[in-house]
Formats: C-alpha cells, structure tokens, sequence
C-alpha cells in the first residue's frame, strides 16, 4: 500500500463533530507520514470523542487494522503499571514515602535500606540495570527474579540522581505489588482483575496464550541506520559504550526487545511491566480518561489522585536525567512534563513508548489520550503523534 489515497478510505471509526480536525491529522499520518496502521482514542470529560483505526496490521499479508487489533506499546506499559500502584496506594496498602524495605525487607541489601518509594517511582533509585544475568527465563520465574534484584547495589546514592529505569522499573513495581497484594497477585493479575477487567478494557500486561495471532499487529522497526543518524553525539557515544547507563537501562540485560516473539508476534504469558504491554488505543485512553476525572470509577480516594497530579520532586542534582540526557521528570511511575519532553497540561501524567505510541491523562482538559502504531519511527516528538495531538489541542481551544 503507497501513497495517501489507499490508506485514506482505509480509516474506520468516530470523531465528534467538534474533534474532527483529529480525524483529519490520523488520516493525514497515512497520507504524508507514512503511517503504516495505527489508532487512536481520545476521552474527553469522561466521554469517547474520538475513536480511530486504519492502515493494516500486517505489512507482509496487507492484513487490515480492525477496531479490536492490539499491538505491543513498549514502554506505554509503564503508565498501566503505575495505574497498577496507584490503585495500592489508594487501598491504604503503600505510602509514597515509605521506605521500600518496608514492604520487602530482603530488597534492603547492598545499600538499598533507605530507598523509600517515591525515590524509585521518580527513577532515582540507581537501579537501571542488573549486574547478573536476566533474561526471559529469569524474568518468567518471579522469585528467582526477585532475588537478583534484592542483591543489586544502586549505582550511586539513591535520591541523588535521575536515570530512566527503562525496563527495570517495571520489576520492582510488580515484586512490591505481589508483596503487598492481600492475595498475592502479580502486577499484571491485579491490573487484569482491578483495572482492565472493571473497565472494560482490552489491554495486556501479560498477554494470554489464548489470544490468537490475528488479533495482534506486526511491528515494523525502523532501520537503525536512520534512528543513530538522529541522535546527538553524546547519545551515540552511550549506544557504542556497554558500560554507559543509556546502554544498561535501554540496550542490554534484557533489553527493551523482551515482549516480541519470533513464532507468535509477541511473547505470551510473560510479565514484563515497563515495556511489554500489548493493547488498543481505546484501553490507554480509557483507562486515563478515568484518572483524568479522578479515577471515581476505580474507588480512587482524593489522597491518591492528589499526590498524582502534585509536582515532582526532583533528586538533589536535579531532573536532567543521566540516561536520556535532558531534563525529563518522573512521579509515582508516571512520566510529567518537563522542558525536554512536553505534553498535555502540567498536571497532566502518562508514558510514551519506543516507536510512536502515548497514552496520558490531562486532568485540567478532562483528557485521556491513547495512540498505537506499528510502524515504528520517533519515540520523542514523532511527527505523527505530534500532529495528532495538536489537532486534539485546537479542538479543545475551540470548546472553550
């Protein structure tokens, strides 16, 4: 499929009148940049305004996008995850000034005792790689997996610094979440049962053997020559160097790559809650369509919601953060806006993924945002989402 007129009559779904110029930037992707297939949602005060899909999901068979096709969003999955932890908070079960320890007393080792909750939720913990070995196996057997990383040592005083956790955040979430679940849960049951079951969502932190290949959307990755040709000379040192934090937190041991599969699209039954996440555009906006109006429908109390939208505190050398190099803020596992990284309003919260997809709920619009693709292109400022999201902001400027 060329060109923009194939991929125009291609486009499925609904936009209220007054959003329309989003379903004309989701068919200008398909026709000016080279959107492959994709959706995108939007709530707006509780309400489904938008609700868009096209493109194909397989590039090889030409295999449509339909309204039910789910793709892996990378580290999108971070925002369900801290979803996930929030919930906890809300049922009294953490407190965000806690010392982790507390909750798991074996993570306590190797200098870990003082690291309190918020330090780790904010990617200040030091804890962006593993120095022993982890891979799917490890991953898939939780307690051995916990282990390891009881015995990790931070790489520098936590609280003192900032690097984005790319894979590793997700780990810790679900072993204090099965800590202090009154039954034990892993992260991806009680985001399963206590979020996307009550919702009526369709999104996967584990993704089911049962869910059939034809359900799932075909990435196609973006030639690497041409990701290396974008970045900055101090980036491309850290990808060339296997000791840098950039290649430690995003490239190496496991990597980023954990939730694809080389038989089945993307691997099933593995838990993987920073980046291996597979879902629809609607769920993302669902789901953040709710915590933008205060999470009611989750039984989210005002203490939690409150401390979701409160600034960020930053480490004691500030936000600039020592794996992606600018000043990026974190809070309560939740990406913010910051100078380097904008989006929504700033008590807006969410979480990009590699390759193009977003979700985030901007509690002063009363927005929930969702966007899924699988061509995979920019994770920062992808012109694609980029456009989708503007023409979201002119339409809410012509509401007010």
């Amino acid at each position: 499929m060329s060109g923009g007129q194939a991929n125009r009559a291609d486009i499925h779904g609904y936009a209220r009148h007054d959003f329309a110029t989003v379903r004309q930037a989701f068919a200008e992707n398909f026709a000016h940049r080279k959107e492959l297939g994709a959706a995108c949602c939007v709530y707006y005060r509780g309400e489904k305004v938008v609700d868009l899909w096209g493109g194909v999901r397989d590039k090889t068979t030409g295999e449509p996008w339909e309204q039910d096709t789910m793709a892996l969003v990378f580290s999108a999955t971070k925002g369900m995850a801290a979803m996930t932890v929030a919930l906890a908070h809300s049922r009294g079960l953490i407190d965000l000034d806690e010392r982790v320890c507390t909750y798991w007393p074996e993570f306590a080792q190797g200098g870990k005792d003082r690291i309190t909750l918020r330090q780790l939720l904010a990617h200040q913990a030091g804890l962006f790689g593993f120095d022993e070995p982890v891979d799917a196996v490890v991953v898939a057997d939780l307690d051995r997996l916990a282990a390891i990383m009881a015995r990790q040592r931070p790489e520098w005083e936590p609280g003192t610094r900032q690097a984005y956790h790319a894979i590793s955040l997700g780990f810790y979430e679900g072993e204090l979440i099965r800590r202090v679940d009154p039954q034990h849960r892993t992260l991806g049951q009680v985001f399963g049962d206590d979020i996307a079951t009550p919702l009526g969502m369709e999104f996967y932190i584990r993704l089911p053997a049962s869910i059939p290949d034809s359900r799932l959307a075909r990435l196609v990755t973006r030639n690497p020559l041409l990701s290396l040709a974008e970045l900055s000379p101090r980036v491309l040192l850290a990808v060339l160097n296997k000791r840098s934090v950039f290649y430690r937190s995003m490239m190496a041991n496991p990597g980023t790559l954990l939730g694809l599969d080389p038989d089945r699209i993307y691997a099933r039954e593995l838990e993987v809650p920073s980046g291996g996440g597979v879902g629809t555009a609607r769920a993302l906006a669902r789901a953040y369509g709710v915590l933008a109006t205060g999470g009611a429908e989750l039984g989210m109390r005002p203490e939690t919601f409150q401390a979701l939208i409160s600034p960020p505190v930053p480490p004691e050398q500030g936000f600039r953060d020592r794996c992606l190099f600018g000043d990026i803020r974190f809070s309560f596992g939740f990406m913010r806006p910051a100078p380097d990284w904008t989006f929504g309003g700033p008590a807006s919260f969410g979480s990009p993924g590699a390759g193009g997809s977003f979700g985030y709920a901007d509690p002063d619009a009363g927005i929930g945002y969702g966007d899924v693709c699988n061509r995979m292109s920019k994770s920062h400022n992808d012109p694609r989402d980029v456009a989708l999201r503007s023409a979201m902001t002119d339409s809410l400027a012509r509401l007010s």
